[in-house]
């Protein structure tokens, strides 16, 4: 017998209420998940048609992300485009397809999917002149990331992080990411020597944004200004062609790390791993930060009562961490993180977890079989205003929209000033620590937490990101050891 208070017994038809957003908010509030515990569409969560939109945005962002990271490793193993391609498809199908329904769908719908750890593309050729290789360092990541999420150790870093922290973390990430996506597409345009054709495909996007956030509807900024940007550099004469054909990879491990096959750089050795031991600490140290980024949003946009579906930082670790060690195993070349294009986007939506992360897998199967959609989502105007308004500009709304009291701004600020001068890893870490000694911030927080939340859990953060970034050689003015 069915409990009375199952999804099924509870659930409304939306006809029923007065507004679409009534509808959703009753939907986020009567969803029951259960961790690692089978979960079925139409019984346990149903499949809207606004999670389209982040599962759109999601799967171009996965495109676009792997590229980046696999193009990285490819650039300094000297590998070939067509390999690139390859392990983009390779990605698409294994974590995108595949591993997204099982996890993220299935068995933990409040466990974010596993995207793309954007933050760590920089670092990679260091990695590669460390000696770095990319099976090492994915298995790494991935045990010392379910380290983290058996102990706790991510929520109780999100719940140590004050309102002023994260919202300067947030400020800094949203600013930083719009600048540098504007100038990349003015970049592009130059060199497309079409006059004005940036200024007017950030007009049309400003104009529309606007629009659609005065009607409640910036769940729509993603496919709608993506879209439109691609029209308007088509039409005022920008290229473009189609050129990846559909087909599928290759699924042998033995293939991807053979000596002369895929990455050729056979199995990896202990050295391998001694290597990328500093890497891969850095990598799950940058994870608290990140995740706690995106459940954020969850917490501005659902209703208060919606405690049930909200993104479990420890178990989305788990799930990134598992998905890491397989995926590298198999022959992927992504680092995984949680899912950002994913997360902001059905958050704004006003949707949960699993029915688009169906939809998700559903998308990048598709797109790795065909290969053409994947040519239309790099294309410098989708990506780039994509990346603008589903990412970044909403972290730094939600940055700004945390900003509330003196108290808050004043850790804000701090945080910002920390992040500029090193990185938004250093940023968090440094003003977390200052913040829950009383330094800076809420004075009267800080007194209500114990010695462990002020000192210990925060400065040994502080000191396992600073001692990382030093090794790497992220610190100014000190030079790495690898």
């Amino acid at each position: 017998m069915k409990s009375e208070n199952s999804y099924k017994k509870q659930r409304k038809k939306s006809k029923e209420f007065k507004t679409r957003q009534e509808y959703l908010e009753h939907e986020l509030e009567i969803m029951n998940f259960k961790r690692w515990k089978v979960h079925l569409p139409f019984r346990d969560f149903h499949i809207e048609i606004e999670d389209l939109v982040p599962a759109l945005a999601a799967t171009i962002g996965k495109v676009v992300m792997v590229t980046a990271m696999v193009a990285a490793f490819a650039i300094q193993f000297g590998l070939t485009p067509e390999f690139i391609a390859e392990n983009v498809r390779y990605e698409l199908l294994i974590a995108g397809g595949i591993f997204v329904i099982l996890f993220s769908a299935i068995l933990n719908p409040t466990a974010n999917l596993a995207g793309t750890h954007g933050p760590m593309i920089p670092l990679i050729p260091i990695i590669a002149l460390a000696g770095g290789h990319p099976l090492a360092l994915g298995i790494l990541i991935g045990v010392f990331g379910i380290l983290l999420s058996i102990t706790k150790g991510g929520s109780k870093l999100m719940n140590l992080t004050s309102v002023g922290v994260r919202g300067g973390l947030l400020i800094y990430l949203g600013a930083v990411g719009l600048i540098s996506q504007i100038k990349k597409l003015e970049l592009w345009s130059a060199d497309t020597e079409i006059i004005a054709l940036s200024f007017v495909i950030i007009g049309v996007t400003i104009f529309i944004y606007a629009y659609l956030a005065r009607v409640n509807k910036r769940w729509l900024a993603i496919p709608l200004c993506s879209a439109l940007a691609g029209l308007i550099a088509f039409l005022m004469g920008a290229d473009f062609a189609f050129t990846t054909k559909p087909g599928l990879p290759h699924f042998s491990p033995f293939y991807w790390w053979g000596e002369t096959t895929g990455w050729k750089l056979g199995w990896p050795n202990f050295e391998h791993y001694i290597a990328v031991v500093p890497f891969a600490i850095l990598a799950v140290a940058m994870w608290s930060p990140d995740f706690l980024g995106h459940r954020v949003f969850q917490e501005i946009n659902y209703p208060k009562k919606a405690k049930k579906v909200l993104m479990d930082v420890d178990d989305t670790m788990t799930v990134a961490s598992i998905r890491q060690i397989i995926g590298s195993i198999l022959g992927g070349g992504n680092i995984a993180s949680s899912w950002g294009t994913y997360m902001i986007p059905a958050a704004i939506a006003k949707r949960p977890i699993p029915g688009g992360a169906v939809l998700t897998a559903i998308l990048c199967i598709a797109f790795a079989i065909l290969g053409y959609p994947m040519d239309l989502a790099m294309w410098e105007p989708v990506l780039r205003i994509a990346l603008i308004v589903g990412v970044f500009l909403p972290l730094l709304e939600a940055g700004m929209q945390m900003i509330k009291t003196q108290k808050s701004s004043l850790s804000a600020g701090t945080c910002i000033f920390a992040c500029a001068f090193v990185n938004p890893v250093f940023g968090w870490a440094l003003t977390m620590l200052l913040d829950n000694l009383g330094l800076i911030g809420d004075k009267e927080r800080a007194k209500n937490l114990s010695m462990k939340e002020k000192l210990i859990i925060p400065g040994v953060m502080f000191l396992v990101c600073v001692i990382s970034l030093a090794l790497v050689g992220q610190l100014r003015g000190i030079p790495g050891m690898f």
